[in-house]
């Protein structure tokens, strides 16, 4: 439970878990985000599990968006964990529990085993996208221009100027080579019309389900963003799929040179922005992402190098952030 629920809590917890008609025997707390959220793993008196989901006073906002965003994706036919009751007042939700494993718990697995499972994931990411504009405009802040280049920020504050891989600028207040280049790749990613995405599309947020499906968690940040960009989290965040199977997924879902090109900028923008996330969550005490910082930065070098605005920076940059990109932790 949250470090200040007291007793009389647990009691009213408990009570309501009652009222819902979910009759607890055992109670287990779940390794969660790095939110303040917390996760416990329900066992009822006849056998059957839930998980619920608890939500500080910061936070409420967010369950009722859970919720909203459950109605909207589940009446898409995205399969997500169906809500059995909430109370987002007092912080309290029960889910449908999906099981233990995620996507990247099968990082062991062969890929002629995992591709079904991308698949599907990048079928579905097409039909987020589809969702009708109006039904999530307003549910959060749009992944325009300026957000994105707020999260690059971050990253060139917490990991690259920290380790000496920024470069100077020029002079005065002018922007450095990369600077610009990604001023430039943000301000092209928000000129697209954006469509629905779910923000986070990555392994640690799908559940494997039988005949090759996925299911969607972690979904109440939907919103208007890039049209690439749920599918450049796919393919560029903790399994990273071998490039036969990322050129085909991404070419089943832009057939045209142009649209492939929105796609190496998202991930390129996705890749350097989640650095600076898992640098940051280290700088909070959670270190268990670092080990993802190098294979992280050479997607985004990768992706850089493919479109206009980084192929004459990606190669020098490879040579200077060299030290960095041979860690393995």
């Amino acid at each position: 439970m949250e470090p200040q629920r007291g007793e009389h809590d647990r009691r009213a917890l408990d009570e309501w878990l009652a009222s819902v008609g979910f009759a607890l025997r055992l109670a287990r707390p779940l390794a969660g985000d790095v939110s303040p959220r917390r996760y416990e793993r329900l066992t009822a008196t006849d056998g059957s599990t839930a998980v619920l989901a608890l939500y500080p006073a910061e936070l409420r906002a967010a369950c009722g968006r859970f919720a909203r965003t459950t109605e909207i994706l589940g009446g898409a036919g995205v399969p997500v964990p169906r809500v059995l009751a909430a109370d987002c007042e007092r912080g309290w939700m029960l889910v449908e529990d999906l099981g233990e494993l995620t996507l990247a718990d099968l990082r062991d697995r062969p890929w002629s085993e995992l591709q079904r499972f991308f698949a599907a994931a990048a079928a579905l990411a097409a039909r987020i996208a589809a969702l009708p504009v109006e039904l999530v405009r307003g549910l959060n802040p749009p992944l325009d221009r300026d957000l994105m280049l707020r999260e690059l920020a971050q990253t060139r504050k917490l990991f690259l100027e920290p380790r000496g891989l920024q470069e100077p600028a020029a002079g005065g207040d002018a922007p450095t080579p990369l600077d610009a280049a990604l001023e430039q790749l943000c301000t092209a990613l928000g000129s697209d019309p954006p469509v629905p995405c779910h923000r986070d599309y990555m392994a640690r947020n799908l559940v494997p389900r039988g005949g090759g499906g996925v299911a969607v968690l972690d979904h109440q940040d939907l919103r208007l963003g890039p049209p690439a960009y749920d599918l450049a989290s796919l393919l560029n965040d903790t399994l990273f799929p071998p490039p036969a199977l990322e050129r085909r997924l991404v070419a089943a879902a832009f057939p045209d040179a142009a649209a492939r090109l929105r796609y190496h900028r998202a991930a390129a923008q996705r890749t350097l922005k989640a650095v600076g996330t898992y640098a940051a969550f280290a700088h909070r005490g959670w270190p268990r992402h670092l080990p993802l910082i190098a294979p992280t930065l050479r997607r985004f070098l990768h992706h850089f190098g493919r479109v206009p605005e980084g192929e004459r920076l990606a190669a020098g940059l490879e040579r200077s952030w060299s030290q960095v990109l041979e860690q393995q932790s």
